[in-house]
């Protein structure tokens, strides 16, 4: 075996990134570690997808992580997930426990395979204010007045992510910024892909049974509990649209039609952010459901001639 072997399995949402994951950890004496950004969160169960009764094979509980791992209300950053994980990641180590990767948050993992430094420095919420105010061209001409090696790697693709790379800028323009040593990973990646078709209709299949499961009742639960609906807006989709049909803002045949589309074009965006990895130099092997069988029996095989072979 080689040296700090990960696992990862990743896709657009609906895939059956969980179902595959937990098959190979059952297999390979692996755990799962969740890359969901609202998982994360304890009672947030039907609207992000946690499915924990799938995290068990013959009634053999298969374990997890960073998942119902903090209360919900707070705003969780991708340079806390990369602590908790790394965390997690020499625990699974020391144990001879394979590391599982999975989920659908491409950032979180490409932040840890790309070693984004980065992802350290803090937020600036007024610089943020100000910088809304200007659109993606005016950004654009404001990150170039920065030096190169501030912004080389700066991802310039939304009005968000250039807000980011000039609050980085700026940051390392007044502080000194000394990168923590982290691990190297030997990383296996598989992805899961599909026709838009198929994905759009497991979309609206499961969308329809979250909707039958209580979707409703539970952010009529969190936000009871003391969740504002400002920041279940925050977390979007399921919790954004629901939040507008409990406030009368949309009725439910609405509610059900924008959240679909919603999540079809958040779907999209994730396969983007996927290819985008591939562009970055991260190997992904695709398994196509509707053209592969036995995706458990692939990735093992495929774990045994990039590990042991």
């Amino acid at each position: 075996m080689s040296k700090n072997p990960l696992l990862i399995v990743l896709g657009p949402t609906a895939s059956g990134k969980t179902k595959l994951a937990v098959a190979i950890a059952h297999a390979l004496n692996g755990e799962i570690i969740s890359a969901d950004s609202r998982q994360i969160f304890k009672g947030m169960d039907i609207g992000t997808g946690k499915d924990l009764k799938e995290y068990q094979i013959n009634g053999n509980p298969i374990p997890y992580h960073l998942i119902d791992h903090i209360e919900p209300g707070n705003r969780y950053q991708v340079n806390a997930f990369k602590e908790d994980f790394y965390q997690v990641f020499n625990s699974l180590s020391l144990q001879q426990k394979l590391p599982i990767l999975c989920g659908g948050t491409g950032m979180y993992i490409h932040s840890l395979l790309q070693q984004h430094e980065f992802t350290a420095i803090p937020v600036n919420q007024a610089l943020r204010a100000e910088l809304l105010r200007l659109d993606l061209t005016q950004l654009k001409a404001l990150l170039l007045t920065h030096p190169l090696s501030s912004r080389q790697h700066a991802d310039q693709s939304t009005h968000k992510r250039l807000i980011r790379a000039i609050e980085i800028a700026l940051y390392l323009k007044n502080h000194n910024f000394v990168a923590k040593p982290r691990i190297e990973f030997n990383a296996l990646v598989i992805g899961l892909t599909s026709s838009v078709e198929f994905r759009r209709t497991r979309i609206m299949d499961r969308l329809e049974q979250r909707l039958k499961e209580g979707l409703i009742a539970e952010v009529q639960s969190l936000i009871v509990n003391g969740v504002s609906k400002e920041i279940l807006v925050f977390y979007g989709l399921e919790y954004k649209f629901v939040v507008a049909y409990l406030s009368g803002e949309i009725d439910y045949l609405a509610l059900k039609e924008t959240l679909f589309i919603a999540i079809c074009q958040y779907a999209k965006r994730q396969m983007t952010f996927f290819r985008k990895m591939e562009k970055d130099g991260v190997k992904i092997h695709w398994f196509d459901l509707e053209q592969e069988g036995n995706l458990e029996q692939k990735s093992i095989e495929l774990y045994k001639r990039h590990y042991l072979f």
